[in-house]
């Protein structure tokens, strides 16, 4: 069975290249081998040569395993953190003009 072949835009193929040579750089500054974090990432070396080159194919939980062995896994909640064009968009939709709160009824009776 063939692999289906992942079309990725050249800027975000920059992106995946960049995020796979700082994660190659990170097992190298800690003396750790390939064979070592695949193990212990729970994938096969080939997968592990495969995300230190950016292959968008990986899956994200390969990525993400990677990064813990490494004690990186911390950087995974700076993904889409800043939220700068979504905010925008966000304030854009706005109402102008501000609803008051609703307030609820309260039974005199009891």
């Amino acid at each position: 069975m063939s692999k289906k072949k992942i079309i990725t835009l050249p800027s975000l193929q920059r992106i995946l290249s960049e995020l796979g040579e700082n994660i190659r750089l990170a097992r190298l500054r800690r003396k750790f081998s390939a064979a070592l974090v695949a193990t212990r990432a729970g994938i096969a070396r080939n997968t592990l040569r495969a995300i230190e080159h950016g292959d968008p194919s990986v899956a994200f939980g390969a990525y993400a395993n990677t990064l813990l062995c490494l004690g990186l896994e911390k950087d995974l909640t700076l993904i889409a953190k800043d939220d700068e064009l979504g905010r925008k968009l966000q304030d854009a939709n706005l109402p102008t003009k501000a609803r008051a709160p609703r307030t609820l009824k309260i039974d005199s009776r009891r």
